[in-house]
């Protein structure tokens, strides 16, 4: 049934952490009291998309610095209803005021990673209320309480989200006043275990909750977003929030080795981790054992021609064309493939590493949901809104100042976009719901993972533990465990110097360059077997009804 490896002791893929299971439902999280609030809705009788929208929202209060309901959220759903698989883009367009040349007039000759002339019209509420009206079950102020309740009544900071907390205040990501008030009240962050309140947050989560979306894209809080670009000298106006939509899209597929394996479409990078994946399927996965330099080296080189194809094409389609169709062909991946040989080759600067947060469910329905929302930068754009508690994320960081380039600034366009949540299909049903944050570092993830399970058998907790790479341009890879020994024997940091690697370790403090990702796999016999990243504070939590209930 459930693949694992907890028996063999000297297996390098053995997980410290077994896969958390159950029938009734399931929600992961990054930070437990999230996963909690899934776990709740699914309780008072929600299904999988209320469980989703609950847990985001409660990670907006308890991982500030990495999502907010200023920012923008994605979704892959499989709708046990409709039969189907479907996908909602919820990200924003740059405001009306914001084009190369107003950029140019305001004194940047490229866009400013933070500060008003980086932010795009926040998505994430409006995804929230469009997957609520489509699908969810329970009343929408009911899916919100526990935000509401986290933001009002406070919540303990887990660990690791505190150490980054401070890490990024400590570097000035919070740039305007309002900003360092809601933040980083009298100049400090909260310690691991202390108590946080957001009131603030409370107040407009609140007032989402009755009045939903239109609170926040047509009310007070539009007021305030305005006002304060007005403030900041950005290009924000009253109709580019009242105007905002989330978009149904149709996800975009491939298959490897029997699996299907789907992302949602551009402006994200979804298409990226495809691509490599189709490189990768052209070589026989029997010559590289698990763990071999062999296989780092070819997921590296699959990896690098996937970026060189993502700078290239990847840009709003309402704007650019992108070949999604020809740059997903098998013939296309066979002529690529060509290019790997048995040396590192050059490749281009992948960029735009960064924070998020990914989140799933499934409920006993057969609804399973890939759930990811993010800031983009730690604190996004640094600007928070008046009173509101809304940071604006930073996603224009993401458009070119070029304007030759697809993915140019422009008003009303969505620029390229990281944070993509994925599923992996079997014979045409859902079988795991996975996703794994943190900028460029998520479609290199996506290949290595779905490699894991589909070439290695690896359960969904083996999977996401396994170590990772993080390709940072040129023949520059950081490789988590590069003092592992490969079945080529020496280490692996060695081994894949001498095929031309430029190999880093990881650095000595802790630093989330490898991201954090969650999946939920249903089992033939309907069981839900949840996973959560040992590189993160989360948990996977299962529910069977009011007195079966176990996480960890």
């Amino acid at each position: 049934m459930l693949a694992t490896r907890r028996d063999r002791r000297d297996d390098p893929f053995r997980s410290e952490r077994s896969c958390t299971l159950a029938r009734g439902g399931m929600v992961c999280a990054s930070v437990p009291v999230a996963a909690e609030a899934g776990r709740e809705l699914l309780a008072a009788g929600g299904n999988a998309f209320d469980a989703a929208i609950a847990t985001a929202a409660t990670l907006c209060v308890v991982e500030p610095f990495m999502t907010g309901i200023g920012g923008d959220a994605f979704v892959l759903a499989w709708s046990a209803q409709e039969g189907r698989l479907v996908g909602l883009n919820g990200s924003g367009r740059a405001p009306s005021g914001h084009s190369i040349e107003a950029l140019t007039a305001a004194g940047h000759e490229t866009i400013p990673e933070t500060g008003i002339w980086s932010a795009t019209v926040p998505g994430t509420v409006h995804a929230w209320a469009t997957l609520h009206e489509r699908l969810g079950r329970r009343p929408f102020a009911e899916v919100l309480a526990p935000a509401i309740r986290a933001s009002e009544e406070g919540f303990a900071v887990a660990e690791i989200v505190a150490h980054y907390w401070r890490g990024a205040v400590a570097i000035g990501r919070l740039v305007n006043d309002a900003a360092r008030r809601d933040w980083a009240p009298g100049g400090t962050t909260p310690a691991a275990g202390e108590w946080f309140q957001a009131p603030a947050l409370g107040r407009t989560l609140r007032a989402i909750a009755e009045g939903g979306a239109a609170a926040f894209y047509e009310g007070a809080v539009a007021d305030a977003i305005v006002a304060t670009s007005n403030e900041l000298g950005g290009g924000f106006g009253r109709a580019d929030l009242a105007g905002h939509t989330s978009t149904w899209v149709d996800p975009i597929t491939t298959d490897y080795r029997g699996a299907t394996v789907a992302e949602l479409p551009p402006n994200g990078q979804g298409l990226a981790a495809l691509i490599g994946l189709n490189v990768l399927e052209a070589f026989d996965p029997a010559e590289a054992p698990a763990g071999s330099a062999l296989e780092w080296h070819r997921r590296i080189e699959a990896m690098k021609l996937a970026f060189a194809d993502r700078a290239a094409y990847i840009a709003d389609p309402a704007f650019s064309e992108v070949p999604t169709e020809r740059l997903l062909s098998k013939d296309y991946a066979r002529k690529r493939s060509a290019l790997v040989g048995s040396a590192a080759m050059p490749g281009a600067d992948p960029g735009l590493g960064s924070d998020t947060i990914y989140c799933c469910a499934a409920d006993a329905e057969g609804n399973l949901v890939s759930f990811i929302q993010s800031l983009f930068g730690p604190f996004g754009s640094g600007i928070s809104c008046g009173d509101t508690g809304v940071v604006l994320q930073n996603r224009g960081f993401g458009f070119s100042s070029d304007p030759a380039h697809p993915n140019a600034l422009a008003p009303g366009k969505r620029p390229f976009h990281t944070i993509i949540p994925a599923m992996l299909l079997q014979d045409g049903a859902p079988r795991m719901a996975f996703g794994i944050m943190g900028g460029h570092i998520q479609a290199q993830a996506h290949l290595s993972f779905v490699s894991n399970v589909v070439d290695h058998g690896m359960n969904a907790q083996e999977a996401i533990d396994a170590p990772r790479f993080r390709y940072e341009g040129r023949r520059r890879v950081i490789v988590e465990t590069p003092d592992a020994v490969p079945p080529e024997g020496g280490n692996l940091g060695d081994a894949l110097a001498l095929r031309g690697h430029d190999v880093v370790a990881p650095p000595d403090r802790m630093a989330g360059i490898f991201g954090g990702g969650q999946a939920i796999e249903r089992l033939p016999n309907g069981v839900l077997a949840g996973a959560s990243d040992r590189r993160k504070d989360g948990m996977a939590v299962g529910f069977d009804g009011p007195s079966a209930e176990r996480s960890h």
